[in-house]
């Protein structure tokens, strides 16, 4: 037999190597609702590595708004928008986030990875130029290679290094960066990205994942934390499967823009639509978020103490005043450790490794969420204390 035909395309060998440089990955499988302590396999355990930044995830009202949407609209989207997926509580729920957010119109899209993949591959294509942080999110850059444009990465955060990219731009220029980026917590520039993108007559593009509803004083986001608006950011990307805490994702931006994406925006025009009952349920966590601004207060409050008692620690911590909370270790077995560490000690945190992160920078990435108390935050600086996490620590 043709040992060609009996190979296993070198699987075998890839895993291998992956444990071997431990960097595989395992999912748990969790046994209770998203909220600050879960069950795992019949083991309670406090966690800080939800994205579920405002508490809503199992927020009741938010609960009762699923129910009812199913129990109104069904369960699934039935086909694309295109052909009869698109219901009323889709239509409702762009025009909400369009009044939101103060952009022109709003497209909503069942991921944020693939609402990257259709802004990017509709807009851009082989002439034109994407230039990308280097710290992008990897739908971003798996968008750039898709979109056939040449494909341009400045230095993080430095505008001096996107200046240069710039002068070379050809085509169409498009401006990529996360708002807050997912491993660090730092923030883009963005007043200095929008007057670039404007000198240059380029157009700049923010996806603002980890910062919507989080940032602002109305959670607006980055955008709206920054001053800026529609007029400086011309393509605002957001998901709710974070601070709303259901699924999906939307893009904000100009009439046309939104009508180019429906029009010639693949990922959009061949995925059946999110379930109506989900866009109606995100029309509830928006609710909560305009009004429950407790929820942003407590969780500023969270990240302002988890960083005080890090920083007495001597914790390797990262500039970030957000709910991202990286301790930078460096070792990926290392950080493999100490997570199996605070996990025995019923502290669950994420062990972030290559090629994640760049190498040599392997964390534990600590979220915080609004429905964290100040005495859960506490009993994980005691974790962190008792694991000699110190800047001094071998």
């Amino acid at each position: 037999m043709n040992s060609s035909l009996t190979s296993n395309f070198g699987l075998t060998e890839r895993l291998a190597k992956r444990r071997s440089e431990n960097l595989f990955r395992q999912r748990s499988l969790i046994e209770s609702p998203q909220q600050p302590e879960i069950q795992i396999e019949g083991k309670n355990y406090l966690a800080f590595l939800s994205n579920d930044y405002l508490g809503l995830a199992n927020h009741p009202q938010v609960i009762a708004a699923l129910s009812e949407g199913a129990q109104r609209w069904g369960v699934g989207g039935g086909a694309s928008h295109l052909v009869i997926g698109h219901s009323q509580p889709h239509h409702q729920l762009e025009l909400a986030l369009a009044e939101f957010t103060g952009y022109e119109r709003v497209l909503l899209l069942s991921s944020g990875y693939m609402a990257n993949l259709a802004v990017i591959t509709a807009l851009l294509s082989q002439g034109d130029t994407l230039l990308h942080d280097r710290l992008n999110h990897a739908s971003l850059l798996d968008a750039g290679l898709l979109s056939g444009a040449r494909f341009r990465r400045y230095l993080h955060k430095d505008t001096q290094s996107l200046t240069k990219h710039l002068a070379a731009a050809q085509g169409n220029r498009l401006i990529a960066t996360d708002g807050v980026f997912s491993m660090d917590g730092d923030l883009a520039p963005l007043p200095e990205l929008a007057a670039l993108a404007k000198a240059n007559k380029a157009w700049l593009m923010v996806d603002d994942a980890h910062g919507f509803g989080v940032l602002g004083k109305k959670g607006g986001g980055l955008v709206e934390a920054q001053g800026m608006g529609k007029e400086d950011v011309q393509i605002l990307v957001g998901t709710l499967g974070k601070s709303f805490g259901t699924a999906g994702a939307f893009v904000a931006a100009s009439n046309e823009v939104i009508e180019t994406l429906i029009q010639f925006a693949r990922p959009y025009i061949y995925t059946t639509s999110s379930p109506p009952a989900l866009a109606y349920a995100s029309l509830t966590s928006l609710k909560l978020l305009q009004e429950e601004t407790w929820r942003r207060e407590q969780l500023t409050q969270l990240v302002k103490q988890f960083r005080a008692g890090a920083q007495a620690l001597g914790l390797n911590l990262l500039a970030s005043n957000t709910p991202i909370q990286p301790i930078i270790v460096g070792d990926s077995a290392k950080t493999l450790v100490l997570a199996s560490q605070l996990r025995q000690k019923g502290i669950l945190v994420a062990a972030i490794r290559p090629p994640t992160v760049p190498k040599a920078t392997a964390r534990l990435r600590i979220t915080l969420t609004a429905a964290h108390t100040s005495q859960q935050v506490d009993l994980l600086l005691n974790a962190l204390a008792s694991c000699k996490l110190g800047a001094n620590h071998d």
